[in-house]
Order: structure tokens, then sequence, then C-alpha cells
């Protein structure tokens, strides 16, 4: 059973969105995304300052199985990556909660209410 912290927000491509202090959506993907991937070995974040539009790609993840595209959960611009997980891409795959990918400033915070919460995204994976 995949662990899935009620705090956070979902998308149906299983990516996670958190809202930091700082009014920035930390994002990432799943810990059922990187238990259906197993190990990853490349993460490719997208640049800093980069319009991010909701549901569309913004960074890629391989792992020895497969490439897959990470979307942005909400519309916004990136504002941070993380080179931690670019570097040692394994971080993902220890903790898929703590090693988000990039943060976003979003255009609209609500824009996060449109995202499944927990019991949400559990019933997705569920079926």
């Amino acid at each position: 059973m995949s662990n899935i912290p009620a705090e956070l927000k979902y998308t149906k491509t299983h990516e996670w969105a958190r809202l930091e202090a700082d009014g920035s959506i930390a994002v990432g993907i799943t810990d059922h995304a990187q238990e259906l991937l197993g190990d990853l070995v490349f993460i490719e974040l997208p640049e800093v300052d980069r319009q991010a539009a909701a549901g569309k790609e913004i960074a890629v993840v391989e792992s020895v199985k497969a490439a897959s595209d990470i979307y942005a959960p909400i519309a916004g611009s990136i504002s941070a990556v993380n080179q931690a997980v670019a570097d040692a891409p394994e971080l993902v795959n220890q903790d898929a909660y703590s090693a988000w990918l990039f943060k976003l400033k979003p255009d609209n915070t609500a824009d996060l209410d449109k995202l499944l919460d927990a019991k949400g995204y559990l019933q997705l994976i569920s079926d």
C-alpha cells in the first residue's frame, strides 16, 4: 500500500503538490509513481523562471524501466529546482515526499483546490 500524506494535493498523473510557507508550491512524484517506475537513474528538471502550464510536461524522470514525463499540477513560474535529486535520483525512491523536484510560484493558489485530495488519489490508484 502506497503512502499518501493527507496534507498534500495530487494529480491524476501521479504528481504531488504542497503549499510552502513562502507561498510557493513544491512538486514531486508520488510514492506510488516511484514504485511503478522502479529505480530512478536520471531526472531532468525545468529551468528556473520557465512558465509552467497546468497539466503540461515540465520535467522528466527516467528509471531503469522507462522515461516518464512530469506535469505541472497548476500554472505558474518555476521558482526553484532541487539539484540534490538531479545529482542523486535515488533520493526520490527513498522518500518520494521529501524529495521535491521543483517549486513554482502559482499564478493562482486557488488552483490547488482543483487537485485530488489524499482520499481521491487513493481511489484513483485503487481502481
